[in-house]
């Protein structure tokens, strides 16, 4: 490690690897900068690096990782306050479980992620945790689980797309 470099610096060269689809890089700088931040004492910013890590790991197809890396951090930002952070962190897990084939767990996982992000009032966010869910539920052929997931990601919209108007519309009609 470069102790020249600042914890920005770290950050930008792993945002750089991981928009060029080096994502092993990219985690591998990303935890650099997680050790950077944790000498600093800045327990916020290391565990947003560990998320952004954990992400990069997914994209190199390496979900055991993807699950270490990301482990405990949503209880950082649960004592911080930070809802949205928090309900990222859990989708995260949500994300590497649901690659590991632990479909129970990364449920569950979605499930919470859902409930801060409604709690934290990012409805946007929430849209999209719960069409993940609602897809996750789709392929386990619990048809009428997938429809309340999507309706309640949905019924929270803030600015909804199109599509999403579009789907609410469909969902929300009455037959």
């Amino acid at each position: 490690m470069n102790n020249n470099l600042s914890p920005q610096d770290f950050v930008e060269k792993a945002k750089l690897a991981y928009q060029t689809g080096d994502y092993s890089l990219a985690a591998q700088i990303f935890s650099e900068a997680t050790t950077v931040y944790t000498e600093m004492g800045d327990a916020l910013m290391a565990a947003e690096m560990r998320n952004n890590q954990s992400v990069s790991l997914l994209r190199a197809k390496n979900p055991q990782a993807a699950l270490e890396a990301v482990q405990g951090t949503d209880k950082v930002f649960a004592e911080a306050g930070e809802g949205r952070r928090q309900g990222m962190a859990l989708a995260n897990r949500a994300s590497a479980l649901q690659a590991l084939k632990r479909v129970p767990d990364a449920i569950d996982d979605f499930k919470k992620a859902g409930d801060v992000l409604q709690k934290a009032d990012e409805g946007d966010l929430r849209v999209e945790v719960m069409q993940l869910l609602s897809m996750l539920y789709l392929r386990k052929f619990k048809i009428y689980e997938a429809i309340l997931a999507l309706q309640s990601g949905l019924a929270g919209a803030k600015n909804p797309t199109p599509r999403q108007r579009f789907m609410k519309k469909i969902l929300f009609m009455r037959l």
